[in-house]
């Protein structure tokens, strides 16, 4: 391993080194319900117009315009009725008109349809009593789009709204940008499974969850691997079944930090490419970063707090950019700390913290015990307040930016 890998990087620097190893997946063809929030691969054009033919915006009499743009009243002969979907054969000529309703094609010789509540009718006639502008109330065949045009683009993430639009194209099944499988490995001789009692020292698998979690919340499919105990040998078997699974991305947990047992770094070392080990953040200082048998692993810190935060600042957007997404930037929020923030140590703190509107703005209070082992300082937590490295004292009242959680 170089001097270089060996830096302390910033948060930036890690993340520009993670992003420049991952990539874009391959694509699959997905029904159309299954690619909502995903990112659309290939080119969609219109196979016909839509609207298909003029068609009536809302309830009313379709008519010639030439007839009733002077209404004084005006008195139209009745000829018939038009629904949507039932095209009627009917041609209107002048002094004519036809029931029509909401989505019906206008009858041959209409150009325009004039609303209920503008009307009286008497008998098999209809007086205009308002007069509208000619073409008011019809969508024109071809007013969304039109036979042959580009209507959704590559790199698009899909909202509802462009399913309706899919719909509304016949794309039954959409070719998206694959979901990455992504392996959860955990590893500690404390770390024992859920539904395993804990001993003198050890506790639950949380991280697994947690992390696998995250995982699914943005777009990717996680699977949770057996503990790896505190053996090099286990934890390079643990990787090995990751990828041969499958793994777009391999996630550890603890075994990162400098101590006599914490393997994950030496795996990474030897089965692979180490990028980086040490970061300069709190919580969350040792993670790993590298590359085994062309598949990328983050070896996140043991601690929940450190683990979460880890995976929130660097599989997020790691995650995203394999499902093609070009945009991974955190909603962020402005707010005032309200107690004075004092530290020595020149990194850059992420400080759980619940956020309270006021008239001013927000203020964001400490959510207590900043601790990377407090689990529960994320759970009350709305947001991270973000301390940047060149602040050693921030007062009560100082702006700070906050990462929201939700």
């Amino acid at each position: 391993m170089d001097d270089r890998r060996r830096d302390v990087l910033s948060v930036e620097q890690a993340l520009s080194r993670i992003l420049a190893a991952v990539h874009v997946l391959d694509t699959e063809r997905v029904p159309l319900l299954d690619a909502v929030g995903r990112v659309l691969s290939a080119l969609v054009t219109a196979d016909r117009d839509i609207p298909p033919a003029a068609n009536s915006a809302m309830d009313g009499f379709a008519v010639q315009g030439a007839d009733v743009t002077k209404a004084n009243p005006v008195r139209l002969r009745l000829v018939g009725e038009v629904s949507a979907g039932h095209p009627s054969g009917l041609a209107i000529g002048s002094g004519q008109a036809a029931r029509i309703m909401t989505g019906a094609p206008i009858p041959s010789g209409a150009d325009t349809v004039v609303r209920f509540e503008d009307t009286r009718t008497d008998g098999g006639w209809i007086e205009i009593l308002t007069a509208p502008r000619v073409g008011a109330n019809v969508r024109a065949a071809g007013e969304d789009v039109r036979a042959g045009q580009a209507v959704l683009y590559p790199g698009k993430v899909l909202r509802p709204q462009e399913i309706g639009m899919l719909a509304a194209l016949g794309c039954a099944n959409v070719l998206v940008v694959r979901t990455p499988r992504v392996a959860v490995l955990p590893t500690g001789d404390e770390v024992v499974a859920l539904d395993q009692v804990p001993g003198p020292g050890q506790i639950r698998d949380a991280n697994s969850y947690t992390i696998a979690a995250q995982v699914q919340r943005y777009g990717g499919v996680p699977f949770v691997l057996d503990v790896a105990r505190d053996e090099e040998a286990l934890i390079r078997q643990g990787v090995r079944e990751a990828i041969d699974r499958g793994a777009d991305l391999v996630i550890t947990s603890g075994g990162v930090s400098i101590g006599d047992f914490d393997l994950v770094k030496q795996v990474l070392a030897s089965e692979g490419e180490m990028h980086f080990w040490s970061l300069n953040m709190k919580p969350g200082r040792p993670m790993a970063f590298g590359v085994v048998a062309g598949v990328p692993l983050l070896g996140l810190p043991g601690n929940p707090v450190a683990a979460m935060i880890s995976t929130e600042l660097f599989a997020r957007p790691a995650l995203l950019k394999m499902q093609g997404h070009n945009d991974w930037a955190m909603r962020k929020v402005q707010a005032r700390i309200t107690q004075s923030i004092r530290r020595k140590d020149r990194r850059r703190h992420y400080l759980r913290v619940q956020l309270h509107e006021t008239a001013a703005g927000y203020d964001a209070r400490l959510t207590g015990d900043q601790g990377s082992g407090i689990l529960n300082s994320l759970v009350q937590a709305d947001g991270l307040a973000v301390i940047r490295e060149e602040h050693d004292h921030l007062p009560a009242g100082a702006l700070v930016e906050v990462i929201l959680l939700e």
